[in-house]
């Protein structure tokens, strides 16, 4: 099978890689052009370059020069994965098969750019990947194959992800081969059960210390490596201090029914927030222009102290 590829982000690699290993052909690896003048190369561009597959980053395949350009190649398929465009129908047409696209998550469930960060902001234990046959619709086509996942409860988004991409390019080898072969059986999605995830942005970081600890958790979880979750100490002196929060964890501890969500209520062992319900210890944190570090560190080199607020 001859095909092109069109992935820009890291989850994509291990597909690349897998297909470039299999008996299947890719022909060009194409991928999102970098924003700005310095920007690096995509991961997938630096990924094919390595074993010599051509790559290809135009400014939109869906065009008439860059369907020209598709159509030439004499592909038989289209994969997609991590990609960042639409692909209307008139370029889903330009190969023998169509295209087919790695998406995370249990279609219908989480359609959109960011179905793993949402899966663990929203405490799911289960997720996994899903192969669609493509259609101009956002993550609407019928399923070729799905596998599952389990999200342990310390796993971040990115920690998730890295792992569901490798094991989403065996998914993708053994779909690709059954449509080689002819064997490969889709699924319709159930409209009734879909839901969305929208794609994030920095504004998502900032932490509600009225939420429950185990909630603040899953946001602090899913936000990581991007954008994520943030805080602001306000010191009894100064402007307050941004604080990222890099990992946290869910503490049973009593305090005080009067003490108000975001209040510290402990820095002598631990970092203790109080929050909407139950207390969340900070693990580790980023203080506004510092590196990251262990909440200890971060203790013994400030002076914040029981009472003061992170809001």
């Amino acid at each position: 099978m001859q095909i092109i590829l069109l992935g820009t982000g890291p989850f994509a690699v291990p597909s690349l890689r897998a297909i470039q290993a299999s008996q299947h052909e890719i022909l060009c690896a194409i991928s999102r052009p970098p924003r700005g003048r310095r920007a690096p190369d995509s991961p997938v561009t630096i990924a094919a370059s390595e074993v010599g597959i051509e790559t290809w980053t135009p400014n939109t395949v869906n065009c008439d020069a860059s369907r020209e350009k598709l159509s030439a190649m004499q592909a038989d398929l289209l994969l997609v994965c991590d990609y960042g465009e639409i692909l209307k129908s008139d370029t889903l047409a330009v190969t023998r098969l169509g295209g087919i696209n790695l998406h995370g998550s249990l279609l219908p469930k989480y359609r959109g750019a960011a179905p793993v960060q949402w899966a663990v902001w929203n405490g799911d234990v289960e997720t996994g990947n899903t192969i669609i046959q493509m259609t101009p619709g956002l993550d609407a086509g019928p399923c070729l194959g799905i596998q599952r996942i389990s999200i342990s409860g310390d796993e971040t988004a990115g920690e998730l992800e890295a792992r569901m991409a490798e094991l989403g390019a065996e998914l993708v080898t053994q779909v690709v081969d059954q449509l080689e072969e002819g064997i490969a059986n889709s699924v319709m999605q159930d409209k009734s059960q879909v839901t969305k995830a929208p794609r994030l942005s920095k504004e998502h970081g900032q932490i509600d210390w009225k939420r429950p600890a185990q909630e603040i958790k899953n946001q602090i979880r899913a936000l990581q490596p991007w954008p994520r979750a943030f805080t602001n100490w306000q010191r009894s002196e100064g402007e307050p201090v941004r604080l990222i929060i890099h990992r946290a964890l869910v503490k049973d501890t009593h305090f005080s029914t009067e003490t108000l969500p975001g209040t510290v209520i402990s820095v002598e062992s631990q970092f203790l927030v109080a929050t909407g319900q139950g207390a969340l210890c900070l693990l580790q944190v980023q203080p506004a222009g510092k590196r990251a570090m262990s909440a200890e560190e971060f203790l013994r080199g400030n002076s914040i102290r029981v009472g003061q607020k992170l809001v």
